[in-house]
């Protein structure tokens, strides 16, 4: 007799796994107010196996939003506060010689967990950037000639503040091209500041609200599995490529287009969208949700662009437009 499988229906697997995933939300909201669009996207780079780029303004708890959801995972979690001082082996650790004993010994460094948060990543020289994202793209540290190979999962959530010039280092476009998404981060509304009031504000003692674990290593990469199943049409993968590939056509404001990461990127998190919405196939609704995400960090645009102030958001809009949907 054959072995039935969840894929044996995959309808009823995805509404029944979600189910955690909508736990792992409440349990964000006891600390997080509003921003559901970066919990979403920050979800979809755990579900993929991704590493995802916050950019926003100081304060709108990009950095306690990936605090909390680490909770929730039951991963080995690491902070990394990126400062202009920060050398390659404060991250990836180094040799370490032992005088008693006459020998040398590796020491781990932070980067040594499931889930790392690169605090402020653009505050950090060229140098540590590079050693960051070489382990991002190997998934593998190099210390003193001996490799190591990073845990599954191994995801890199970093922040940085798109105002502050001083004593930053942007990343290289060549570079942010291995975060599956460089998600902004926006004001919150006025309802939700003013319950952030209310909770920041109260007697209630905020750092100590309990945040339980809702899944583990074995849930996540049966998550993983189950949204890889999920069905994309030809049709949707050919308007992926169009957009893609319009990217790289001849354009008054374009640089460089999109590489094939993008196209990768965009089906990746466009089945990962369905699964947040309980479906076992990807609509056009859950590539617009993701496209802005994935795209506007891997369109260079050329300096007629910014003397006629064209945004990539608006590069974007202008190419959608012109690619039908079918």
């Amino acid at each position: 007799m054959r072995r039935i499988t969840f894929m044996d229906n995959l309808k009823e697997t995805i509404i029944k796994e979600r189910e955690s995933i909508l736990l792992v939300k409440n349990e964000i909201q006891k600390k997080i107010v509003g921003q559901e669009d970066m919990i979403n996207k920050i979800l979809i780079g755990i579900l993929t196996g991704n590493h995802i780029l916050l950019e926003g303004l100081p304060g709108l708890a990009k950095s306690l939003t990936v605090n909390t959801l680490a909770q929730t995972l039951g991963l080995k979690f690491s902070r990394i506060q990126f400062t202009p001082d920060l050398l390659p082996s404060d991250i990836i650790g180094t040799e370490i010689y032992n005088e008693k004993t006459g020998e040398f010994y590796i020491k781990k460094g932070p980067l040594f967990a499931n889930i790392v948060l690169a605090d402020e990543i653009n505050r950090a020289p060229a140098k540590v950037q590079s050693a960051l994202l070489e382990a991002m793209q190997e998934k593998q540290i190099t210390i003193a000639h001996e490799t190591f190979k990073l845990e599954s999962p191994f995801i890199v959530l970093a922040t940085q503040n798109p105002i502050e010039q001083d004593g930053t280092y942007p990343l290289p476009e060549a570079q942010q091209d291995r975060f599956l998404m460089k998600v902004k981060i926006e004001y919150p509304n006025r309802d939700e500041e003013r319950e952030m009031l209310r909770l920041l504000t109260s007697p209630n003692d905020f750092e100590h609200i309990e945040i339980n674990t809702i899944l583990n290593k074995e849930k996540i990469e049966n998550l993983k599995k189950i949204i890889k199943h999920i069905h994309i049409d030809d049709k949707l993968m050919d308007y992926i490529l169009n957009i893609i590939f319009k990217t790289r056509e001849s354009n008054e404001y374009i640089e460089c287009g999109a590489s094939p990461r993008a196209s990768i990127a965009l089906v990746v998190s466009a089945k990962a969208s369905a699964f947040l919405e309980g479906r076992e196939y990807v609509t056009p609704t859950d590539i617009k949700k993701v496209i802005f995400d994935v795209l506007r960090h891997r369109i260079i645009l050329n300096y007629e662009a910014e003397a006629d102030g064209k945004s990539i958001e608006d590069i974007i809009v202008d190419i959608m437009e012109q690619v039908e949907l079918p």
